[in-house]
């Protein structure tokens, strides 16, 4: 089955009822060459992957023609009867109906992919919660290799900015103090059925063993980051006093001591100043 030709994806949603949802970012793809380029760049046969939101399984059949193993976390328990078709041959993959946000996945990765010498993750991300899935995957701190995703061009950009340009925000920084990314190639919106209103890029981020920064706490740290973006356009000593109630003299003092001028503005910092900063605080 041809699950890149627009008829036959059609044909098969027509046949099981089956109408997109906006409320869960619904766009399947349909580009041909996607879906195995992100494959070839996330797994080989002795990796285990968790797919995210499978849709109709094009990207899962590539995934599992190339990795050990696939599980895949699907919220929408309508997909059921299409998947048992699109997925029919393919012995090495496991649906999981859920919501990714409340699965265990450290003991899901530790009861599925225990015979596996490496775990990633590999989606096509729905572009309303691509953060809050990145983030999570993140700061669980999970024994896998890499995330590749696909996400909205824009989010793409900002999660793989260099902490210190204007692009970057605080989840750049997030990206940056657990892994070192990537963007791998940009994909059209006229790849999807139904199409989007924007593009998508595949970004990846190999996951660090280290940050490459230290931090005396990370809950400060993360803390101050949040707060250095809250207002961007206020200087960095108003907006973190302001958003994490710290008194302006020591925030100042502070900048003093790294030879920063007081007038900065949060965005500025790189990922060593922001450390830095969190230390002296």
């Amino acid at each position: 089955m041809n699950l890149s030709d627009i008829n036959t994806v059609r044909s098969l949603l027509q046949k099981n009822g089956f109408t997109f949802k906006k409320s869960l970012g619904q766009n399947f793809l349909i580009n041909p060459e996607v879906c195995p380029a992100m494959a070839d760049a996330a797994c080989d046969k002795q990796t285990g992957v968790i797919e995210i939101g499978p849709g109709i399984g094009v990207l899962t059949a590539e995934l599992s023609a190339r990795a050990k193993r696939v599980i895949a976390i699907e919220l929408d328990g309508r997909l059921k009867k299409i998947l048992s078709v699109t997925l029919s041959d393919c012995e090495n993959v496991e649906i999981i109906y859920g919501d990714v946000l409340k699965t265990d996945l450290k003991a899901l990765i530790a009861e599925k992919f225990s015979d596996c010498e490496r775990v990633a993750v590999c989606a096509n991300l729905p572009y309303y919660i691509t953060s809050p899935i990145v983030m999570t995957l993140l700061e669980s701190r999970l024994p896998i290799d890499s995330i590749t995703v696909m996400v909205q061009k824009e989010a793409a950009e900002r999660l793989c900015a260099k902490v210190g340009t204007r692009q970057a925000g605080a989840v750049s920084v997030a990206v940056s103090y657990y892994s070192e990314s990537e963007i791998l190639f940009g994909v059209d919106k006229n790849s999807f059925m139904p199409p989007p209103k924007v593009d998508s890029a595949v970004i990846q981020l190999h996951i660090r063993d280290n940050p490459p920064v230290k931090v005396d706490s990370e809950e400060d740290f993360f803390r101050l980051v949040k707060a250095c973006f809250a207002q961007r356009r206020k200087t960095l000593v108003n907006t973190v006093s302001s958003a994490a109630g710290i008194d302006k003299e020591i925030i100042k003092n502070a900048l003093l001591k790294l030879g920063i001028s007081e007038t900065v503005r949060g965005e500025k910092l790189t990922l060593e100043e922001l450390a830095e900063l969190s230390n002296l605080i």
